[in-house]
This record gives structure tokens, sequence and C-alpha cells, in this order.
């Protein structure tokens, strides 16, 4: 499935770090920043996470919540979130339906060998839960404070 813009944003629940399973539709009214990042404790992950933590009341004010998503565990997530102070939810897709839907899940190679990763993204819902843009391929460093200026503009 493609996922076009101005269309409904795919809706999924998953389990979440906070103890509770979170829909998407949950924050129907509410403007969305889901980012997919491939792994907890890892050097780019840890900064886009830490960026978004520091960012966070920055969105709140333009009427946005932040959802982060890989396929780490809730334990790892729960870790990841101690460890580093974050303020909003993590989710967990062990089972890969939720990269899927959004097609995040790609062939990476590191070292020669190739695996199946999370292509670093991010996708802006609207209050309808329409797909409004998204992001591919970010660079961890960057990203936060690009997509800042791009929905305060």
């Amino acid at each position: 499935m493609a996922l076009a813009i101005g269309e409904k944003a795919p809706d999924f629940t998953l389990p979440s770090d906070e103890g509770r399973d979170i829909s998407l539709h949950d924050y129907e009214g509410q403007k969305v920043i889901l980012y997919f990042y491939p792994k907890d404790n890892t050097s780019g992950c840890t900064l886009e996470a830490k960026a978004f933590r520091d960012h966070l009341e920055d969105f709140k004010k333009l009427g946005y919540a932040v959802l982060g998503v890989s396929r780490d565990s809730i334990k790892k997530h729960c870790n990841f979130r101690d460890k580093n102070e974050l303020n909003f939810p993590l989710l967990s897709d062990e089972e890969e339906k939720v990269v899927n839907l959004y097609g995040v899940l790609k062939e990476k190679s590191m070292y020669g060998r190739k695996y199946m990763g999370i292509e670093r993204s991010t996708f802006i819902i609207d209050e309808k839960g329409n797909l409004v843009k998204e992001y591919r391929k970010v660079k961890a460093a960057s990203h936060v404070n690009d997509l800042l200026k791009d929905l305060a503009e």
C-alpha cells in the first residue's frame, strides 16, 4: 500500500513504554509527528530522540504530539526512555506491522552484510488523521531542527 499525501494515515495500535496501548485514532483532533527510528540506544537514534525531547514543548505549542516507533521491545524502550529522560511515548512494533504499513522497513547494508532495517522516517498527520507530509532518509543530527522550522512556517 502506497501512502498518499492528503489521504488517511494508516491507523494502528501498538504497546507503549507507558504501559498502555496507543492508537493513532486516539489523537484525532490533534496533529501528530510519527517518527520511525532503527534502534534504541544507538548513537543516531539517541541523538534524534534527545532532540525531540528537548523541543517537545516547541512542537506542543504548534499543536503536535510526538510518537516514536521502532521494533525494540517495551523493556528496551523503557530503558532508553529512562536513560535519556524522554518525555513522549515510544511504541513497540516487534511484529513489524506498522513499519510495513508505512513502508519504512528497507533492505540495508553494513560492512557488506545485507539486512532489513528501519529507514529513519517521519510522518506528519493532521487533526483529521490525514497524512500531510513525509520525510524519508532523514539525518538524525539535523532532522528535528529542520522539522521544527518546516512546521513553524
